[in-house]
């Protein structure tokens, strides 16, 4: 009997590895709690094939969306967002402008960027220029340029 067996993982498992790896696990456990509970394969000839050929599908997926966040990063980066709040003399807003209003002015300027992707550290309370980061994917930042100005 093999004192260890080789697994593909389907899913991460705690302190064993994580999803697509290929793992050494005594034959017990692979029998008795990772094979039934579908955590694991066996590392059949066909399943390593299967797991590189979704690794490189996934690796092309991954390129290509950074691709995309860099065409997104370009535009955010010269597209100039102005906001008009109520403000008092003293330059102080009535409110404050959030990462919910910086997401309608970039709707209204036909870009669509989910408001959790804005990097807001606390709202604006002041007029005047910001930048605000824009975390679009994993490496990929734009630096958005907001203009809060007084309404009149």
């Amino acid at each position: 009997m093999p004192t260890n067996m080789q697994v593909i993982l389907q899913q991460d498992v705690e302190k064993i590895g994580k999803s697509g790896e290929l793992v050494r696990v005594r034959p017990g456990f692979a029998r008795n709690y990772l094979l039934p509970r579908q955590l694991a394969v066996p590392a059949t000839t066909g399943a390593l094939r299967r797991i590189e050929h979704e690794k490189a599908v996934a690796l092309a997926k991954a390129e290509k969306a950074k691709k995309e966040a860099h065409e997104v990063a370009d535009k955010l980066g010269v597209l100039p967002i102005k906001i008009a709040q109520k403000a008092g003399d003293d330059g102080k807003l009535f409110g404050s402008v959030t990462s919910k209003d910086i997401e309608a002015a970039l709707k209204a300027s036909g870009m669509a960027v989910d408001r959790k992707r804005i990097q807001l550290a606390e709202p604006i309370k002041n007029v005047g220029s910001y930048e605000v980061p824009v975390k679009l994917v994993s490496g990929v930042t734009a630096t958005l340029k907001v203009e809060v100005v007084a309404k009149v």
